[in-house]
């Protein structure tokens, strides 16, 4: 069974142009065109081209994107390329939403220093008396109204926060 360009956009949810700009970056050469020029893809075109909306969703460049097509296209002696190429970039993904969930945390943070300061009426419950510095001791409070809602995964991730660690 062959499939048109609108088709595959609804099937990967992806637009007609990303799917255009796939093509003319060249990572779509596997897509064959019928006798007035339109784009006719194929099942396997498809599990290709949700590698391929995997991989960009990722974070991974056009430019290896690109090599990783050509390496499927060359066949089982690039079985190791392609594994490298996948774990290297898992790992780089890997990264990015430890820095995120450590962001999460971070803003979890600053919502109850917020939330405690609304309730208060007054952000000075969490300042030195007599200045506006933050107290030194704010993250153990913090981590005590973890521990206290018992939860011990906030409170996890919290200690992985870099501003909060070794203290």
């Amino acid at each position: 069974m062959t499939y048109s360009i609108g088709q595959v956009s609804k099937i990967l949810g992806v637009t007609i142009d990303t799917i255009r700009y796939y093509d003319k970056s060249g990572i779509l050469p596997f897509v064959k065109r019928n006798e007035i020029g339109r784009r006719e893809f194929t099942d396997n075109d498809i599990h290709l081209m949700r590698t391929i909306v995997c991989l960009k969703n990722a974070g991974v460049s056009v430019a290896d994107i690109s090599k990783f097509i050509n390496f499927r296209l060359q066949g089982d002696s690039t079985l190791t390329k392609r594994y490298n190429l996948l774990e290297e970039h898992r790992k780089d993904l890997q990264q990015q939403i430890t820095d995120l969930q450590d962001t999460m945390s971070y803003l979890k943070f600053k919502e109850w220093y917020y939330k405690t300061a609304v309730d208060a009426g007054t952000e000075t419950i969490h300042f030195v008396k007599g200045t506006n510095e933050v107290i030194p001791n704010l993250a153990e409070e913090y981590t005590k109204h973890l521990k206290d809602e018992n939860n011990l995964d906030e409170l996890k991730r919290f200690s992985n926060v870099k501003d909060y660690r070794n203290k």
